[in-house]
């Protein structure tokens, strides 16, 4: 089995945005392939699941247009440069949700799109919450609102709720923290 990094004969930047940038690179990868891969970069970000004492969740609702749908998720944003995982939940907590945690216990780090996105995400679960007063970005319309677990898992088992992340965040929170069968 190979191991190791492709070695990066070239990289060239194809776009430069506000929250990624794509580049081509042409490497020669673990194994002894030559290949011009298309990436996008991106700082990361950050999943937070809101618990409350009585064991009732957090979920937001809001419009992708890159999905062109409202969607059901957990409370997510970028991380900003030089910005730790910690640090941007409770961020985006506070921005999306209106509530500031006590405790926040980092679930797991995942790769959502690990084809052609360098994307690392923390998803972190959210205790001990206080309410405040929400500071939504201007371009963010969100419609937060409590569920049970178990209503939780019958959305993803009905598909209503269908965003990767979120899915992944609440399924091991049940089956690997609470253990809700």
């Amino acid at each position: 089995m190979a191991r190791g990094r492709a070695q990066i004969l070239k990289s060239e930047v194809l776009y430069q945005g506000k929250v990624f940038r794509l580049q081509r690179d042409t490497v020669i990868e673990p194994g002894g392939v030559q290949a011009e891969r298309d990436i996008i970069v991106h700082p990361g970000s950050v999943v937070v699941l809101p618990i409350f004492k009585d064991g009732r969740v957090l979920l937001i609702r809001q419009y992708r247009h890159s999905v062109g749908e409202f969607l059901w998720e957990l409370v997510a944003g970028r991380k900003e440069p030089n910005e730790t995982p910690v640090a941007a939940a409770r961020r985006e907590l506070v921005e999306e949700t209106r509530y500031s945690a006590k405790r926040l216990r980092k679930l797991m780090r995942v790769v959502p799109t690990p084809g052609f996105v360098n994307e690392w995400m923390w998803i972190f679960a959210a205790e001990g919450l206080t309410e405040g007063a929400a500071q939504p970005e201007e371009d963010e319309k969100i419609t937060p609102r409590i569920f049970t677990l178990k209503q939780a898992e019958k959305m993803i088992e009905r598909g209503t709720l269908r965003d990767a992340k979120s899915i992944c965040g609440i399924l091991y929170y049940m089956r690997f923290i609470k253990r809700v069968h």
